[in-house]
């Protein structure tokens, strides 16, 4: 170990002033066995470094076959590794300027020993949630009604929350905002989504009910409704279902009530009608909708973003399904997707399907930018692929 005296003979071959230095001085040593793999670093923003400050933690999420993500309590990271040229060094209790007074006497030396080092260290990038898999998971046990529960096989898999955040790569609320989004339920502590059909029939006897009430359909009483329906099916999946296609409201007596959106009911009972067909004459579609749909709603196509695709090219014009959570969730793999079924595409048209492949703060139009090139058609700007795509 280096004495000052030591120290300040060593500035002076340096020809290095004291007067213009710190008045701490850091001698370093290395302990003994250390290596660069005891250890790995990660930057923080500030965001993460407040999350772990207060006593949170943070989750590394993936299976073996996927790239590594990290999640905090509502949000979902990218791991890349970063290489610096700088040597990194790990100094337990390492004392920095601030830690001092500024009007320090006398020049000090600390002794440090260095426990470890590194040439890398992980960064982190806010992603997108990767849920594309949770519908996949839950799909393969769908809820069908009590009496198809009877006969289920007990040896097929469940999942509680806890189950899920293990396979799925997102923070809780992330992947509990998915699981909303995918109209999943909780039945017995497991996630389930009801089968389409059977999610539809509800759907059925609570308009027919609307109807037969005459109630608005910004008014339905929940009590009402799972008096009258609860002996047709389970009042939690009526609930369910009117949390699904409605907004929950109280009113000042404590009564509750759902206001049905007419947009979520018209676009489920499209996507019941164009399931089954591979195309659908448009003009006829859109006269069997209307008639489909309770009396007092409007169907309209743009109610059908992300859900169905319109040709208005063939002849007579045709529509038919594509959900976009039915898409690559890569995005270069989506856009190949996108190109390889039309070549050329209008903003209006691909944005149902790309709008949520976009970052924090990145638009919809940068998106194309960056993936996609411009030409005129007709006087219409239009997007085709910027490589070949196979067809």
């Amino acid at each position: 170990m280096r004495t000052l005296d030591e120290v300040h003979a060593t500035l002076q071959i340096a020809k290095l002033n004291v007067d213009d230095l710190k008045p701490v001085i850091h001698c370093l040593s290395f302990g003994e066995n250390v290596s660069s793999g005891d250890y790995c670093l990660m930057e923080l923003d500030e965001t993460l470094c407040k999350h772990i400050e207060a006593g949170k933690s943070l989750v590394i999420r993936g299976d073996k076959d996927e790239h590594a993500v990290l999640c905090s309590e509502d949000k979902t990271y990218d791991l890349k590794i970063a290489d610096t040229s700088n040597l990194l060094l790990f100094i337990p209790d390492c004392k920095t300027p601030d830690h001092f007074p500024e009007d320090l006497p006398c020049q000090n030396l600390i002794l440090s020993q260095i426990s470890g080092f590194s040439s890398c260290y992980w960064e982190l990038r806010r992603c997108r949630p990767k849920v594309k898999k949770l519908k996949k998971l839950l799909m393969d046990n769908t809820y069908e009604g009590p009496d198809s529960e009877n006969e289920r096989n007990s040896t097929e898999q469940m999942y509680s929350t806890d189950d899920l955040l293990e396979r799925i790569q997102a923070s809780k609320q992330e992947l509990l905002n998915q699981l909303q989004v995918i109209h999943a339920c909780k039945i017995e502590g497991y996630w389930r989504i009801l089968e389409f059909d059977y999610e539809m029939k509800i759907m059925g006897h609570i308009t027919q009910l609307v109807d037969s009430e005459s109630w608005s359909f910004s008014k339905v009483p929940l009590s009402v409704c799972l008096e009258e329906l609860g002996p047709l099916e389970p009042k939690e999946m009526i609930e369910h279902c009117l949390n699904c296609y409605g907004k929950r409201y109280t009113e000042e007596a404590g009564d509750i009530y759902f206001a049905l959106n007419e947009d979520k009911v018209c676009r489920a009972t499209a996507q019941m009608l164009l399931q089954n067909a591979v195309k659908f004459n448009l003009s006829e579609f859109q006269e069997v909708w209307q008639q489909s749909v309770p009396e007092g709603m409007t169907t309209r196509l743009d109610q059908l973003k992300g859900l169905a695709l319109v040709d208005r090219s063939s002849r007579p014009e045709t529509i038919f399904l594509l959900k976009v959570e039915d898409l690559p969730e890569d995005t270069q793999e989506r856009f190949n997707c996108l190109f390889g079924m039309r070549e050329k595409w209008t903003e209006e048209a691909v944005a149902p399907y790309i709008r949520d492949l976009c970052g924090e703060k990145q638009t919809i139009g940068a998106l194309l930018t960056k993936y996609a090139r411009t030409s005129m058609q007709n006087g219409v700007k239009v997007y085709n692929s910027r490589r070949p795509v196979a067809t």
